[in-house]
Parts: structure tokens; sequence; C-alpha cells
């Protein structure tokens, strides 16, 4: 069995093939050819906490894995991140753990590279002022990863820690080479904006509709049990997009709270963009939503890229179990 770490893994994990691979992942979940039940978990009521099980099976590149996550909510205060995981490989021929890796990098990884996905399939051609709002880890990684899919000339960070979002704002401008700077309220930094990535812990709505100009894009991946990251305006006016429906309206912990009874208003999955059965974006004032609720064949995908390189580049620690 392999054994890689976090610097290992986020030495061997290319975004921008992440991002290509994932397309082909979620046309193929659409299309019915992906085993990947929903996502189950143990909660921790003491630490209002829980540990989630993601298995999944890909028959196109023979690819089954399976995450461990625990979503620790108050890490934040200590320094930990509240997401922490751990993804092994099997072979599918035998059913024996090949690898054992970090997840926590994949997870955050694979969940911008989703919204950078979606982005490039539904946010408009010039769209070129980026929001982020929140200063978390989620947060940073879209703001590094989403810019792969646009050209962006201004980034814009939103939150409710004055210190973090300038932090963030002068990382983010220092790495990309790009004007970055921190906003004090959503509807100020939502003006003109052509993208807008929400990754908080909120309990309450944090992207408000009346706020959204025509023609933005939404990438929402908050995921928090007892509240909701968009408020009813910005489901109502949005054209919808999700990972897997029957994940999104799923129950806790695999769907998503803003989306509850909401089916109706799904428009597509991603997959079915990318394969062309479903339409994207059909007008230039048209609002588009993409809401994740993170789904099991993402970090599968992500984690047999990193296998592969690991092989290729003779990375990683051989043990017997």
């Amino acid at each position: 069995m392999l054994v890689l770490n976090r610097q290992q893994v986020e030495t061997l994990l290319d975004l921008d093939q992440l991002i290509d691979a994932l397309a082909a992942a979620m046309a193929e979940l659409s299309a019915g050819r992906v085993s990947m039940p929903a996502r189950i978990a143990a909660r921790v009521p003491e630490a209002e906490g829980l540990l989630a099980v993601m298995p999944a099976y890909l028959s196109a590149s023979g690819t089954l894995a399976t995450k461990l996550v625990s979503v620790f909510p108050h890490n934040a205060s200590s320094g930990l991140p509240t997401h922490l995981a751990v993804i092994a490989v099997f072979d599918a021929a035998t059913g024996a753990c090949v690898a054992l890796m970090d997840g926590t990098y994949i997870t955050a990884a694979r969940t911008a590279a989703g919204s950078a996905l979606a982005t490039r399939l539904l946010a408009r051609s010039d769209a070129d002022v980026l929001v982020i709002v929140g200063t978390g880890v989620q947060a940073r990684m879209h703001g590094r990863v989403v810019p792969r899919v646009r050209r962006f000339s201004e980034i814009r960070v939103v939150g409710r820690d004055a210190q973090k979002i300038v932090a963030l704002a002068e990382d983010l401008s220092r790495e990309l080479g790009v004007p970055a700077e921190p906003f004090a309220t959503f509807g100020a930094a939502a003006s003109g904006a052509g993208v807008i990535c929400a990754a908080t812990h909120s309990t309450d709505p944090v992207v408000i509709g009346r706020r959204l100009e025509p023609g933005v894009h939404v990438n929402s991946v908050g995921f928090n049990p007892q509240g909701r990251e968009l408020d009813d305006d910005t489901i109502r006016k949005s054209l919808i997009v999700v990972e897997s429906r029957a994940s999104a309206l799923a129950p806790f912990p695999a769907g998503s709270n803003d989306l509850t009874n909401s089916l109706d208003h799904i428009h597509a999955e991603v997959g079915e963009i990318v394969s062309g059965t479903k339409p994207g974006r059909t007008s230039r004032d048209q609002i588009t939503l993409y809401k994740s609720v993170g789904v099991a064949v993402q970090d599968a995908v992500a984690a047999g890229l990193v296998l592969a390189a690991a092989r290729e580049r003779g990375v990683g620690l051989d043990v017997e179990l």
C-alpha cells in the first residue's frame, strides 16, 4: 500500500488536469455509469461535528475509492482546518487497498475545481470581476483555482473578519498578480461582479438575491446543517445546476439546506451540460447558480490522478498492513 502525505499530494495534483478530469467524471455520473451511494455520517454532538463516509466507483477508469472526512466547525478557533480527510484507493479487481493519502488538500482542491468547471460552463466569457465570500480554506482555494478558467481583472474579498479579508486579498493579489481588494459588505462587492464564489459556514444567507446583477454566475459550496448560504430570492431567480440531483436533494448529511423542496427549480446536473444533454446559460442576462454539496466521485477522480502521478514519479512510502 502506497502512503502519501499532504505535501506529496499537493505536489502531485495538477489542478488544470483535475478540472478537465472532473468534467469527464461528472458526465459519467449523470449518465449513470458511476456507483456512488449518498454520503452517510456519524455525528459528534458534543463538538457539533461529524465523520462522513464517501465511496465511489468509476467503471470508465476502474477507480474505486472512499473518503473519510470529518467536519468540526469549532476547529476554526484553534487553527485546525474545519474539514480533515483521508482517502483510501482500492484495486477494483481484488478489493485490496493500494493507497492511503491525505484527503484534506484534495477536498479543498476538488471543491474549487468543481466550481471552476461550473464557471467555465456557465459564466459569461467576459466575466472579469471575481468575488470571494469567505476567508477560510475553501475561499482561498477558490481564489486560486477559479481564475484558471476566466481572465479576471479584479478580485474582491468579503467576509466577517476585517483582518482576514485584508490578509486574503493581499495574498491573492501577490500570488495571482491581479488587483484584489477587501470589501465590507456583500452588496458593495457584488456590484459589477461577473462571478461570485461563496465558501462559508454561515448559518444565515450570505448571497442576497436582490444584490445580484443580471448575468452574474454564482458558485456556492457552503455546508452547514444549521443554516443556509443562499437566500430564497437567489434560488428563485437563478438557473440552478448541481453535481447530482439525488445528492443535492437528499437529507442531511448528503444534501443541501439551500435546495430543500427545490426539485422543480434544478435545471441540470453539471454532467448533463458537459455532455450536451442540457443547455447551460441561454442569455447574457441570465443569473446562473452552481450549488455544490461535494460528491464522492470528485474525490475518487482526484485521488486517481494523485496515485497515477505518484507511481510515475516514484513518490510515496510503500507499507504492508
